[in-house]
């Protein structure tokens, strides 16, 4: 496969495009990130989900630490070609470094934030 396909995505001037994980088979919005050229085809090539953090500025083999992996069912790429959406199937059900399934976890209630997701698994026992 060439990597022509890389060249339709509208990359942002730092060379990024954001990433939308869904999973797959209830539709849920776990998180979000952002992908640079190389992660997105490291994605393709393996078949899991790489991302490039922003904080650590390197590459970030998504559940590299707590093990939960997010295999890649489809990848789509939206009308403007700069937003990414993956759809996944997430190992071990948390996408979030808090435990959580998702990192969408608060809500705006009252006009303040409030936590309406239950941590799944202490994140002290996920990360070394």
């Amino acid at each position: 496969m060439t990597a022509a396909w890389l060249d339709e995505i509208q990359w942002t001037e730092d060379g990024l495009v954001p990433v939308i994980a869904q999973q797959h088979d209830t539709g849920r919005v776990v998180m979000f990130a952002w992908m640079n050229r190389e992660s997105l085809r490291f994605s393709v090539e393996e078949g899991y989900a790489v991302y490039w953090s922003r904080s650590r500025q390197r590459l970030w083999r998504k559940g590299e630490e707590s093990g939960h992996r997010q295999k890649i069912i489809d990848i789509q790429l939206d009308c403007d070609a700069d937003v990414i959406l993956i759809k996944i199937a997430q190992e071990g059900g948390i996408a979030c470094h808090t435990g959580r399934e998702s990192c969408f976890y608060r809500s705006l209630i009252d006009g303040q934030w409030q936590t309406t997701e239950p941590v799944l698994k202490d994140p002290k026992s996920i990360y070394k």
